[in-house]
């Protein structure tokens, strides 16, 4: 089914030109979230009074506002990122209700590029899952099949773009929580180089994986969304002084001559069928296009999952220390000493695989563990990054599957988190390596659920990336089609 759902670049283009009112725009898009969210759970918290009150501002003084990258344009923030105006729970019930005292950089970016914010998206607690089924707040759906799961952990995010709730929601992507969602909801989502875009108002959960990107449901508003929230924030340690990446080539980018890597062994078993003969066919798409297809090999790739759940697991334990009721977040009533209150508070306030993943990070960082875990699997990390590098030296993008299967149904892997985990495979490499990353739809399983393809560069060669990622987009039509709404379902 395909339907003319605005792009986040129409949007901006008609309300910069008068042709659309800003306020008529957020009101759609309320409007719709108002019928889709009850059987999606995509939204915890929507601001629909301070959303019109924005997009009345924009109508009165969009002449005076200039040509803001995002006038008007309604976007959706993963409820780990701070807002003011809104709750910031990471879904988990140990911040229930709580109020950031500041917006997170990326937040103040978008508000100066004349985005309207409309609300906080569902995810995985903490931003841990990988299917949005470990928020205190309930399940999300995906809108394609409602019985299945949207991926995770940026799931809110991706619903609430792929139902086209929004045209533009902000994700975080630690071991392919941007990515993953995006392709199991058929629409596009880009992890950038580590450290182009400020974690400054990220609730972190592996600090040396975490970044933001942008879901959307085009390459070309993907790559407006880069442009808006990248750049140095000096409150950010992490946050890289680079210049901007070039996108101004990206329109009449071109695949001739774009050299692209196949890890073909990491193919050989695990893979859907479907998935696999949907992501041959995107290669064969690339090839028609002009791109030289070489196969590579990522010879450490195979040890990822486990690499990142002992370091991002291992990073969990450190950063969720803070949430103990003493300062912000719920606190357990009735202890009688400050160890039964941390005992309690964080006991009531975790959710199951919160707790797992503490537990497990604990373990790896506690002594006589150290060396034989969390230090073995940084080695780990460094060979899988000089895979990279030297792949890079070879071609120019790496082509794999986004996810290894479609969306598999809700509660098929709640009982068995290392199947889960699994479903991170073709993902974890990027953020290991710290290297970008995009998803964009290339085609649908037999039962019409959305396959993504996975491109990743260079670090800091974004440019280079979403010109690929954009060229195949204009060579098909995957990323036109829309769920069909719920009657016809």
């Amino acid at each position: 089914m395909t339907a003319p759902f605005r792009t986040a670049r129409e949007i901006r283009d008609g309300v910069s030109s008068g042709t659309l009112s800003a306020s008529q725009v957020c009101r759609d898009a309320l409007d719709r979230i108002s019928a889709e969210n009850p059987s999606l759970n995509a939204f915890l918290h929507v601001d629909e009074q301070g959303a019109l009150a924005r997009a009345a501002e924009i109508d009165a003084r969009h002449r005076d506002l200039g040509p803001l990258p995002l006038l008007g344009v309604p976007v959706a923030v993963k409820d780990n990122i701070c807002t003011t105006a809104m709750p910031t729970t990471a879904a988990s019930r140990i911040l229930e209700g709580y109020r950031p005292p500041y917006d997170a950089t990326v937040v103040e970016r978008l508000n100066a590029a004349g985005a309207v914010i409309v609300g906080k998206t569902n995810c995985d607690e903490f931003a841990m899952g990988s299917s949005t089924e470990n928020s205190a707040y309930g399940v999300t759906r995906n809108p394609w099949d409602r019985t299945r799961i949207p991926g995770g952990s940026s799931g809110g995010s991706a619903v609430a773009v792929a139902a086209g709730l929004v045209p533009l929601a902000l994700g975080s992507d630690t071991g392919g929580s941007i990515r993953q969602p995006a392709a199991l909801c058929g629409v596009t989502g880009l992890k950038p180089t580590y450290g182009r875009v400020p974690r400054y108002g990220l609730l972190a959960f592996a600090s040396s994986l975490d970044q933001i990107g942008p879901i959307a449901g085009t390459v070309e508003d993907a790559a407006i969304a880069l442009a808006v929230i990248a750049g140095h924030e000096p409150r950010d340690a992490t946050s890289v002084a680079a210049p901007a990446p070039d996108l101004s080539t990206m329109e009449n980018a071109s695949l001739a001559g774009v050299r692209v890597g196949v890890p073909r062994a990491l193919l050989a078993e695990g893979v859907e069928p479907e998935v696999l003969k949907a992501v041959e066919s995107a290669l064969d798409v690339l090839a028609a296009q002009g791109a030289v297809l070489h196969t590579i090999d990522l010879p450490h790739s195979r040890h990822g999952i486990a690499a990142y759940y002992l370091i991002a697991t291992a990073e969990a334990s450190s950063n969720l220390a803070r949430y103990d009721g003493v300062r912000y977040g719920v606190r357990a009533a009735g202890a009688a000493t400050v160890a039964s209150m941390y005992e309690g508070t964080r006991g009531a306030g975790f959710g199951a695989e919160v707790k797992r993943r503490i537990m497990l990070g604990t373990y790896v960082l506690s002594a006589g563990y150290y060396d034989a875990y969390y230090l073995k699997a940084q080695q780990v990390r460094t060979l899988i990054s000089r895979d990279y590098e030297a792949a890079f030296e070879q071609v120019d993008v790496i082509a794999l599957p986004t996810s290894p299967t479609g969306a598999f149904p809700l509660g098929e892997r709640t009982a068995d988190p290392v199947l889960m985990y699994l479903a991170d495979v073709f993902t974890v490499g990027a953020n290991l390596a710290g290297v970008p990353a995009v998803t964009v739809p290339c085609g649908f399983t037999g039962g019409n659920l959305p396959v993504g393809l996975q491109l990743t560069a260079r670090t800091m060669d974004e440019g280079t990336l979403l010109c690929a990622a954009a060229a195949y987009q204009r060579a098909t039509d995957w990323h036109t089609r829309v769920p069909p709404r719920p009657s016809s379902s």
